[in-house]
């Protein structure tokens, strides 16, 4: 393998990033989501020009390796300046650096971006994702007890956040 490149996404690259998020839909509860988001949603977020919206992939030649982006934290115009992420790589190939790249590229956009906040999401219990947001600089903030209810068991959360400014 050589060694991948990280890129802001392109339409072409659509449907491996929903063919690897699926994975998580079908398979864990690293999203809370029960079924597969249609390519518009995918569209949608490549699309926003907001300051703060960025989608990036990491890819080995012509294989999608994973994903990242960055969107609104909250709709009103107060979070402006606040931004939400969320990683996803595929499952064959976790545990390799690449969320860690491509988290710490996606971090270096937002600064230079002048995001002041980022929070993220993380579903437990999932002590590889809890090390990379403590590796990166996140602090964790709370756990909501049993927030989500997926393959019939409920689910915590715990919030990490990240300022930047």
């Amino acid at each position: 393998m050589r060694r991948p490149t990280i890129r802001p996404a392109e339409p072409t690259d659509l449907a491996a990033v929903a063919a690897i998020y699926a994975h998580s839909v079908r398979a864990t509860a690293a999203t809370f989501d029960i079924e597969e988001p249609a390519l518009a949603y995918w569209q949608a977020k490549l699309d926003s020009t907001a300051v703060g919206d960025h989608f990036l992939v990491v890819c080995d030649e012509d294989e999608m390796l994973g994903f990242a982006y960055s969107g609104a934290f909250r709709p009103r115009p107060a979070y402006g300046r606040t931004r939400e992420t969320s990683v996803y790589i595929a499952p064959e190939v976790t545990g390799k650096g690449f969320g860690r790249r491509l988290y710490s590229e996606l971090l270096d956009l937002l600064r230079q971006d002048e995001v002041h906040l980022v929070v993220a999401v993380v579903a437990q219990p999932n002590p590889a994702s809890n090390a990379l947001h403590r590796r990166l600089g996140f602090t964790e903030v709370g756990t909501l007890d049993e927030v989500g209810f997926k393959f019939g068991a409920y689910v915590s959360t715990t919030w990490w956040q990240l300022r930047l400014t």
